[in-house]
């Protein structure tokens, strides 16, 4: 049986200046990026996790962060560059690179297209000046507008990440920036409410949010427009037109593999021995710092038990709106969909799954209520 599709993750953790609500692993730029150290130890650190990779082509890469716009074009084009001279490429490879307006130039857009980044993923979050500096964010609704519409021109694939449920936001105001990022007419959409996670200056000193009645009017009749403009929900807090699905994203909610390289990174990589899925997590340094010492690097590893990879692979795949094929269970697990038979047929009995053998797909029930189906599954 084939190993699944293989992407990369890079990290890149610096950013402007962090944000209230990030719980990524990002830190603050206080002198110039050691852009060419970094981009050398990240070729090292994809060196050292190739060998588990086998001779699987890439299908996506996603440059995340952080702000990995902050790097030079000529870092982006060197990084890719070394990339493809150690790793087959698809060809119709996905090069995603996240982006802040605020760090918005014309020429430096255009650079990131010359390098090869096949899909723009845009950090606007609201188009409404006092959430945007709610949420600590360093660009204005203008740039916003600006950094949009260049993405558009320049790229063939354009993602706008906007957020609702923000301090102090109305019903309204959260539709009338969906309807903003709408009428630029973008591919994809990453449209989700903000939570506030633990270890961020939102947890320690909590904003007014608005109430569970006004957040449900915005869900409910912001999903409603997001329908009638063209947009298929596949994922949670994923929206696209026709054939517009992130791929990479896509690759992680199908239990696919990723090699995770740079600050902080993770990464799932599964190989056989013998007639055994072998299937192991990886994480790298989190501190800029510590990651360039190469003996620091690789900060932990662990192989993901059989017992627990039903529960890993649902947690992935239940997102996903329209599920997934049964038979992709045993693909990515390893084992045969009838060990998980009797909690498949409870989640079932419960209106939390589709009744259908041939895919794995919560039901709108199941979704809403989706930690309950999750916890069906824990070992």
């Amino acid at each position: 049986m084939s190993l699944p599709p293989l992407s990369l993750y890079i990290h890149i953790p610096w950013c402007v200046r962090k944000c209230p609500y990030c719980d990524f692993n990002s830190h603050a730029a206080t002198e110039p990026l050691p852009e060419a150290a970094y981009v050398a130890a990240l070729l090292a650190d994809l060196e050292c996790d190739l060998p588990l990779a086998g001779e699987r082509e890439l299908q996506s890469i996603f440059i995340g962060g952080g702000t990995p716009s902050l790097f030079s074009a000529a870092s982006i084009q060197r990084l890719l560059e070394g990339i493809a001279a150690r790793v087959p490429l698809a060809a119709d490879l996905e090069i995603t690179l996240e982006a802040n307006p605020g760090t918005f130039e014309q020429s430096r857009f255009e650079g990131f297209r010359a390098a090869g980044v096949t899909r723009l993923s845009l950090g606007v979050q609201s188009f409404h000046a006092d959430h945007l500096d709610r949420l600590g964010r360093i660009h204005t609704p203008a740039e916003a507008l600006a950094a949009a519409e260049a993405a558009l021109e320049l790229f063939p694939r354009v993602n706008l990440d906007l957020m609702h449920g923000l301090p102090g936001q109305t019903p309204p105001q959260a539709l009338a920036d969906l309807q903003q990022a709408l009428a630029l007419d973008p591919g994809h959409l990453s449209w989700y409410q903000l939570t506030i996670e633990p270890h961020t200056a939102f947890h320690a000193q909590p904003p007014p949010l608005p109430q569970d009645e006004a957040l449900w009017e915005i869900q409910e009749q912001g999903q409603r427009l997001l329908q009638q403009s063209g947009y298929h929900q596949y994922e949670i807090s994923a929206y696209a037109r026709h054939a517009r699905q992130a791929r990479h994203n896509l690759n992680y909610w199908q239990f696919g593999d990723y090699i995770g390289i740079g600050a902080g990174a993770h990464g799932k990589l599964s190989w056989r021995e013998g007639e055994r899925l072998v299937i192991e997590r990886r994480h790298k340094q989190r501190q800029p710092r510590g990651y360039f010492d190469p003996a620091r690097r690789l900060a932990g590893r662990e192989l993901i038990p059989v017992r627990e990879r039903p529960f890993e692979f649902m947690l992935n795949a239940l997102r996903l709106t329209d599920g997934v094929a049964s038979e992709l269970f045993q693909a990515r697990t390893g084992s045969e969909l009838e060990v998980i038979a009797p909690l498949l047929r409870q989640a079932r009995q419960r209106g939390l799954l589709q009744q259908r053998p041939d895919r794995l797909v919560a039901t709108p029930q199941g979704q809403l209520f989706l930690n309950d189906l999750l916890a069906l599954f824990l070992d």
